[in-house]
């Protein structure tokens, strides 16, 4: 499963959730049995090619609708999250689906 993330910066380590307006990076996660498999990272959003599954903003409001055109679903999570407490709230199902 691949999940994206706008981020504040390429490092899998300390990168933190952004507003998608202000990310200076996308994450795509390779997500598989309940674990990051990998992280990689892009520029912008529009290079990542592969079918994303879900995708998670920072905050409702955010301009999902591009992601809601390719089917990716959109969930919400807290600005400033890191990367572990971001997938944390995706697996216990802590996240809420996003609205525009």
């Amino acid at each position: 499963m691949l999940i994206e993330l706008p981020l504040d910066r390429k490092d899998a380590q300390k990168a933190k959730l952004a507003l998608m307006e202000e990310a200076k990076c996308w994450g795509l996660i390779t997500f598989e049995e309940g674990e990051i498999r990998a992280i990689d990272f892009y520029d912008t959003r529009e290079e990542i090619n592969d079918f994303v599954d879900y995708a998670i903003v920072a905050r409702q409001g955010e301009p999902i609708w591009p992601m809601m055109e390719e089917s990716i679903f959109v969930l919400v999570a807290r600005e400033g999250a890191d990367i572990d407490e971001v997938i944390e709230g995706f697996k216990f199902k802590e996240l809420h689906e996003a609205s525009f």
